[in-house]
C-alpha cells in the first residue's frame, strides 16, 4: 500500500493519500483545497485512479478540496451521515465500510468536535491506522465550543469508541501544532494530558475552560465547506 502525508502550513491540517499500487485505485482524506496542486501531481505521477475523497467533517480553518477533486477526477465525496453539506456524493453511516483496490476504511461516528464527526479505521478487520479528524488529536483533542460541537460527547467518542481500538493502532488527526505527525491509541491513553487519569467530569471542565478564538477563517470556510468548497472566488486568508 502507498501512504502520503500532505501538511498544510496555513491551517495546519494533515491530508492522507492511500494507494492500493501504482497504477491503482487511491482515496485521500480531509483534503485542502490550496494544496490540489500537490495532489493532482502525486496522482498524476503514480498513475492512480481517485475513487474517494473525504472530509471527517465541516472544517473551519480551512477550504475542503472535495469539489475542486470531484470535477478534476470525477472521484466520489463522501462525508457522515448527519453533515449537512448535500452536494456530496455519499453520506456514510456508523459501521459502514469503503472498500478501494484492497484497501478498507471503516467508518466511526464520533462527535464531539462537531456534532458530524467521524473517524476512519484502515483495515477494521485487524485495526492498523485510524484516522481521527479533530476528535482526537496528538496529545490533545478537537475543541468543543461551536458547530454542535459537546465535551461530554467528546470523551464519549474518545474513550468509548477510539480509546478501544488496540494501543497499537496508529493515529493520524486532521490537525497538529507542535510538528508531531503522528500517534498510538497506547500513547494517547497513557500520555494526553486532557485524558490520561482523568475523570469525564475533569475533561469536560478542561474543555469549558479553553475559551480559544474563532478560527481566522471560519465564515469564510464552514459555508464554502458546506458546498464542498466552491467559493465562486479565490479563498482570502485572514491574519
Amino acid at each position: 500500500m502507498i501512504f502520503r502525508q500532505f501538511f498544510d502550513a496555513a491551517s495546519s491540517t494533515y491530508t492522507y493519500f492511500l494507494a492500493s499500487r501504482i497504477g491503482g485505485e487511491a482515496l485521500i482524506i480531509d483534503p485542502v483545497k490550496e494544496q490540489l496542486a500537490q495532489y493532482a501531481t502525486l496522482i498524476e505521477q503514480l498513475g492512480v485512479r481517485l475513487v474517494h475523497a473525504i472530509d471527517t467533517h465541516t472544517h473551519a480553518d480551512h477550504i475542503t478540496a472535495l469539489g475542486d477533486l470531484r470535477d478534476t477526477t470525477h472521484c466520489t465525496t463522501i462525508m457522515g451521515e448527519l453533515s449537512q453539506a448535500k452536494c456530496v456524493s455519499q453520506h456514510v453511516c456508523d459501521g459502514e465500510l469503503l472498500k478501494v483496490d484492497g484497501i478498507t476504511l471503516g467508518a466511526v461516528y464520533t462527535p464531539g468536535h462537531t456534532d458530524e464527526s467521524f473517524s476512519f479505521v484502515l483495515e477494521p478487520a485487524a485495526p492498523s491506522a485510524v484516522f481521527t479528524g479533530d476528535v482526537l488529536l496528538i496529545r490533545g483533542t478537537g475543541r468543543t465550543d461551536f458547530q454542535g460541537g459537546d465535551a461530554h460527547r467528546s470523551w464519549d467518542s474518545i474513550v468509548n469508541r477510539l480509546f478501544r481500538l488496540p494501543d497499537s493502532v496508529t493515529v493520524y488527526p486532521a490537525h497538529d501544532y507542535k510538528g508531531w505527525s503522528a500517534s498510538s491509541i497506547g500513547e494517547e491513553k497513557r500520555f494526553n494530558p486532557r485524558l490520561a487519569g482523568k475523570t469525564e467530569a475533569e475533561y469536560v471542565a478542561i474543555m469549558h475552560a479553553l475559551k480559544l478564538p474563532s478560527p481566522a477563517l471560519m465564515d469564510i470556510a464552514v459555508p464554502a465547506n458546506l458546498a464542498c468548497g466552491q467559493t465562486g472566488m479565490p479563498p482570502t486568508r485572514h491574519a
